[in-house]
């Protein structure tokens, strides 16, 4: 029960941005182009200056486990599954809500929650095990339901919609702070102190604009619109899913740190791409809306829990 206070002490506080995101665009009466622009803002310059920095040091990388991605990837693979055949069984979807309600089980907001979470939590080592997920992250996620949601509709998959895919992974803005911070520090140089200075005042900002910007974005949505669905994918991904990926680290034999890192990521709440994902296809709209904001307030419980769970 103590490990589970201290944890949650350390989780309140972000939450607590979120939640003055949340209340300052209910209350304020501010367009959405205010939180769009704080989002944009975090995601294209804040978040990126913090991984680079971060992965600038090379002797972070030698603690990495490669087996970290099959345990993340491959508890999203398995919960993606039983998501598919959890939205066939109890709410007869088609094919591509399905994907969409599988989508929401296991993409993880792991930028705007899951980096500052993970740096308060367990410290900066577990940012550089965090990162590396990042970068996988979207390209093997949106490929899986790029896949499944064009089976459902042709029975085949173009080549062409995974090259778009790939493109925008490439071009993501935290992706490339990840990629372009890795290879500077693998030429072993420091970084000069007036370029350091500056860069560490903006990642020393990344978790609590991303608390308020993650906060400012939900406000947008509504908690009730489709509750049976949300509360649904809500459980997939907050229980179902680092309940997998924890039971895949483990018979992987992964050390402790990297576990940590990858259970901590798989409770997060949902992604916002689950949301532009259903917006694309047209489907599960409402219902994904409203699963992100429920399971944002939840994770501030859940997280904290797996956590303790595993100390």
């Amino acid at each position: 029960m103590n490990i589970f206070l201290h944890q949650l002490s350390l989780a309140i506080p972000l939450f607590s941005l979120v939640f003055i995101g949340y209340l300052t665009m209910r209350l304020s009466g501010w367009p959405t182009s205010v939180s769009d622009g704080l989002s944009r803002f975090v995601f294209t310059l804040v978040l990126p200056a913090m991984l680079f920095r971060l992965m600038s040091n090379a002797r972070d990388l030698q603690t990495i486990d490669s087996r970290l991605l099959i345990a993340f990837f491959g508890g999203c693979l398995i919960v993606f599954i039983i998501g598919r055949l959890v939205s066939w069984k109890f709410f007869a979807l088609d094919g591509v809500s399905q994907s969409v309600f599988a989508l929401g089980g296991i993409f993880s907001n792991s930028v705007m929650l899951g980096l500052p979470m993970a740096k308060v939590s367990l410290g900066e080592a577990a940012v550089p095990p965090v990162a590396l997920v990042v970068v996988f992250n979207s390209l093997i996620l949106w490929t899986l339901v790029t896949v499944s949601v064009e089976w459902a509709r042709h029975g085949s998959f173009s080549v062409k919609g995974f090259a778009r895919t790939a493109r925008g992974v490439l071009t993501n803005p935290v992706v490339a702070g990840v990629l372009t911070g890795t290879m500077f520090g693998m030429t072993g140089w420091a970084l000069p102190a007036m370029i350091d200075s500056p860069i560490a005042m903006v990642a020393e900002a990344a978790a609590p604009m991303s608390m308020i910007a993650l906060g400012m974005g939900l406000a947008e949505h509504s908690i009730l619109d489709g509750i049976g669905i949300s509360a649904a994918i809500s459980t997939m991904k907050l229980i179902a899913q680092p309940l997998v990926v924890w039971t895949l680290a483990w018979l992987l034999g992964l050390p402790k740190l990297e576990t940590q890192a990858v259970v901590l990521l798989a409770s997060m709440s949902i992604g916002v791409n689950v949301y532009l994902m259903s917006h694309q296809f047209k489907a599960l709209e409402g219902p994904t809306a409203s699963a992100l904001v429920l399971s944002t307030a939840l994770a501030a419980l859940t997280t904290p829990m797996f956590l303790a769970l595993m100390h």
